[in-house]
């Protein structure tokens, strides 16, 4: 098992015991146990097998949770987690999904409505049941309608890094087949979607049909849907995405990740310009209509070409306008992730990240960064311990005099990542945020507010003359939390004429902001940095992923502040207008 799924089983253990009102101590151990996992860099699979190391040597983890650690390795659960579940609701789980309920408000309801159900909890709000409980209104019944709605929406999705291990994962043992010579990955996968439905892999080589075979009998593989000479589908891992595998000629290579690939609306799109030529395409190849005779087939370039077209980015095929600007000669230059030159948004164990300044500075040193801003947390974020005026200003300190040693290999900007307040107000005071290089401001906290507040809100914070970035601007976190609401396009325009830079969060739970938004704000005038939201030296690999972001809102390394050398972003930094 990977890291993440063992901590989810432990967070979903400690969501379980919170609804059962168990002892608070024990549920934060569970809690910080997931914590330590997720950010640890090794596998904790791996450190269980081995006899030369101890879990237990991870800060977080005690003799207790090590044995529970055992358990969810060797069965995927663990025996508290599967108590709880016999105590409850199959369906509890799912219930912890539905925003605006939490563990106390699902344990209320369970107590005095017996429901086991989404559909039955939607049937209490829809008949005004659920206002009838203590601290629960109309609001409430609104909000976990409108929750419902959307969980039913992103069932079945998984977030774009899942998506990735898995494909690595099964590409390798699929490369390892005598007689395949590549294994890649298409669908919304290919195409950076923060989502994803299911997986496509194409397999070419001599042999390629032999991959299916393999495939099938993947340990991973927990039912197969289908097994036929040129395809292979199955379900895989405890999440149960479903994979497609397919075997196909060189010949036909380029057409089938043409098609395979997508949009749907793309290559409606394309097929239809196709249509108009006197072509008609399909996942074999590009031919003529009047003699079915071949045109293209064997690349993704030749398709487009034949078609009038040059090769159009992955990132861009939405049928979102990418056909009629590279017919027209103007797609975008898109922004490379060799062009991020540095990390402008991480946390150290000063607040709540996992690593001390040196480790970070280090680790960013090695992906050959030239800088990074440190950005630990505000006073507001009690539970990350942030910091207050006196020691945000001391860290400060401590960082320009590091940087006057030289010791760390690498500039060090002093920032803070700074709680904008319910009504709009910067969590430190004007004095201690002159004293930093780069202050992020981020709303962590009221984010039920009415779309005019919430509003106000964000237009109030940008009138701080010390507020360079807008962090992780809607608040949403993928398939958990949907975005507050309030006139992005405002803010956006507010933004751009106050020089405040919007944040494109890469962790891949975020990826806040998505494509469709960045176009907006770019035709506002936006500029924006991406950054990982780091806690760990190993989330510096998440850039990636807020390349890919990027290039999904058509942004060009000019659009983005962190591909500027080392002293041209300090002066940028310096120079708000």
């Amino acid at each position: 098992m990977e890291n993440k799924e063992i901590a989810r089983v432990l967070a979903e253990t400690a969501d379980l015991m919170e609804i059962a009102a168990e002892d608070s101590f024990r549920i934060r151990s569970y809690r910080n146990g997931a914590s330590a996992v997720e950010s640890n860099p090794d596998r904790i699979e791996d450190i269980l097998r081995d006899p030369a190391r101890k879990v237990t040597d991870i800060p977080g983890i005690g003799k207790g949770l090590a044995a529970v650690l055992e358990q969810i390795v060797a069965t995927g659960s663990c025996d508290r987690r599967d108590q709880l579940l016999e105590k409850f609701p199959p369906t509890a789980l799912e219930f912890l999904k539905i925003q605006g309920l939490g563990p106390k408000s699902i344990a209320l309801i369970f107590e005095h409505f017996r429901i086991s159900t989404i559909d039955q909890l939607e049937t209490l709000c829809r008949e005004q049941k659920l206002r009838e409980l203590p601290r629960m209104g109309a609001k409430l019944e609104e909000k976990v309608l409108r929750s419902i709605a959307q969980y039913r929406v992103r069932s079945g999705r998984y977030l774009l890094s899942y998506a990735e291990s898995m494909a690595d994962e099964l590409s390798a043992a699929l490369l390892a087949v005598e007689g395949v010579e590549a294994v890649t990955p298409a669908g919304s996968l290919r195409r950076g979607r923060e989502t994803v439905g299911d997986l496509d892999l194409l397999v070419t080589g001599p042999n390629a049909t032999r991959a299916l075979a393999t495939f099938v009998k993947y340990p991973r593989v927990e039912e197969v849907l289908g097994h036929g000479e040129n395809k292979a589908s199955a379900k895989v891992g405890r999440e149960g995405l479903q994979v497609d595998v397919r075997a196909l000629p060189p010949e036909s290579f380029g057409a089938a990740m043409q098609y395979f690939t997508g949009s749907k609306d793309h290559n409606v799109a394309i097929r239809t310009r196709a249509v108009r030529m006197g072509l008609k395409l399909s996942e074999y190849g590009l031919f003529r209509s009047s003699d079915d005779s071949l045109v293209a087939a064997a690349t993704e370039e030749s398709i487009y070409q034949a078609l009038g077209l040059p090769w159009i980015p992955p990132e861009l095929r939405e049928n979102s306008g990418e056909i009629e600007a590279a017919a027209e000669g103007r797609l975008p230059e898109l922004v490379e992730l060799s062009q991020v030159r540095g990390d402008v948004h991480m946390h150290t164990t000063e607040t709540d990240g996992r690593a001390s300044l040196e480790e970070m500075a280090e680790a960013a040193r090695q992906r050959g960064y030239e800088y990074v801003a440190i950005t630990d947390h505000s006073k507001a974020l009690a539970m990350a311990n942030g910091l207050d005026e006196t020691r945000a200003v001391a860290f400060a300190r401590q960082i320009r005099e590091r940087n006057r040693e030289g010791s760390l290999g690498i500039r060090i900007f002093s920032g803070i990542e700074c709680d904008i307040l319910k009504d709009g107000a910067m969590d430190l005071s004007d004095d201690a945020l002159a004293e930093l290089d780069l202050v992020v401001g981020s709303v962590h906290s009221h984010m039920n507010l009415e779309a005019a507040e919430m509003t106000d809100r964000l237009l109030r914070a940008l009138e701080c003359p010390h507020l360079r970035i807008l962090g992780h601007p809607t608040g949403r976190i993928l398939l958990h939390r949907d975005p507050f609401p309030f006139d992005f396009e405002r803010v956006a325009a507010e933004a751009a004429r106050r020089g405040v830079w919007l944040e494109i969060n890469a962790s891949p739970e975020r990826l806040d902001l998505h494509g469709a938004l960045i176009r907006s704000a770019k035709a506002k005038g936006a500029r924006f940095t991406i950054s990982t939201d780091a806690h760990h030296p190993k989330h510096l690999a998440n850039m990636r992923y807020g390349v890919t972001t990027a290039r999904r809102g058509w942004l060009g390394p000019k659009d983005i502040l962190n591909t500027l050398a080392a002293a041209d972003f300090a002066a940028a930094i310096h120079a708000k207008s």
